[in-house]
C-alpha cells in the first residue's frame, strides 16, 4: 500500500520517506500502550474482573497502540482514523466514568457530560483552527479536564462524608494524586509533541516518540485510578 503524500511529513522522524520503517522510534514506542494495558489488565483481574467499563478502557489502550503503530508505518487516510478514533473513545469513556465513579454524579450526567465535552472540544478546534499547537489543540480540553477532576477529587479527599456518593476521604487521595500526576505528564507530552517539527533540524529523530511514552504512562495511571476507585483499598 502506497502512503499518501499529505501524511508523510506529519512528524519529524519520517523526513518525507514513504518507507514502512521510516519512523522506527514513533512506531516501536507504541508498545508502551500495550504494556500499560497489560499492567492495567493484571490489576483489573485482581481487583474487579466484572468491571466492564474498565475493561473497555484497557482494550481501547491496546487499540491506541495498534492504531498509532499502523499510522506511523503506513500513514494514509485509513490509518489516521485508526490512530485518532480509539484516543477519542478513551477520552469520552473516561470522562463519563470519572463523572460517575469519582464524583458520584447521576448516570444521566455521566452520559451527557461526554457529549457536551465533545461539542465543546470541536468548538475550540473550530475557533482556534485545527493546526493550532501543530494539531494538538484538540487535546487541550482533555488536559484541562484532567486537572479539573484531579482538583475536584483532591477537594473531596478532605471531606469525610459517610454515605456520600463518589470518592471521599482516604479513598480519594491516591486517585487525586494519580489524576494530577497524569495531568503534569500530559502537559509535558503535549509540549514535546508541539516541539517535534520546530526542533527537527536540531534533532532529526524528533520528539514524537516521547509523546507516546509519556501518554502510555498517562493512560496507565488513568486506567489504574479507574479500577481502584470502584473498590478502593
Amino acid at each position: 500500500m502506497q502512503p499518501e503524500a499529505r501524511f508523510l511529513m506529519a512528524y519529524c522522524e519520517r523526513l518525507g520517506s514513504p518507507a514502512f520503517w521510516a519512523e522506527p522510534l514513533n512506531a516501536l514506542t507504541n508498545a508502551g500502550f500495550v504494556l500499560a494495558a497489560g499492567m492495567a489488565f493484571w490489576l483489573w483481574r485482581q481487583r474487579h474482573p466484572r468491571d466492564v467499563p474498565a475493561l473497555v478502557l484497557i482494550l481501547l489502550m491496546v487499540a491506541i497502540g495498534i492504531g498509532s503503530f499502523l499510522f506511523h508505518t503506513i500513514p494514509n487516510r485509513r490509518t489516521v482514523l485508526m490512530d485518532v478514533l480509539p484516543i477519542q473513545g478513551f477520552i469520552l469513556l473516561y470522562l463519563g466514568l470519572a463523572i460517575r465513579r469519582f464524583l458520584g454524579a447521576p448516570l444521566w450526567l455521566a452520559l451527557a457530560g461526554p457529549v457536551m465535552f465533545f461539542a465543546a472540544s470541536a468548538g475550540l478546534v473550530q475557533l482556534a483552527g485545527a493546526s493550532a499547537l501543530r494539531g494538538g489543540i484538540g487535546y487541550v480540553p482533555a488536559l484541562l479536564a484532567l486537572y479539573g477532576f484531579g482538583l475536584a477529587v483532591a477537594a473531596r479527599s478532605r471531606q469525610a462524608a459517610p454515605g456520600r456518593a463518589g470518592l471521599t476521604g482516604d479513598a480519594a487521595r491516591p486517585i487525586a494524586r494519580a489524576l494530577l500526576l497524569a495531568g503534569g505528564l500530559f502537559t509535558l507530552s503535549l509540549a514535546l509533541r508541539t516541539l517535534d517539527q520546530p526542533l527537527c533540524s536540531a534533532w532529526p529523530y524528533g520528539l514524537h516518540f516521547l509523546w507516546h511514552l509519556f501518554n502510555a504512562t498517562v493512560l496507565g495511571l488513568l486506567a489504574l485510578a479507574a479500577i481502584r476507585a470502584i473498590n478502593p483499598r
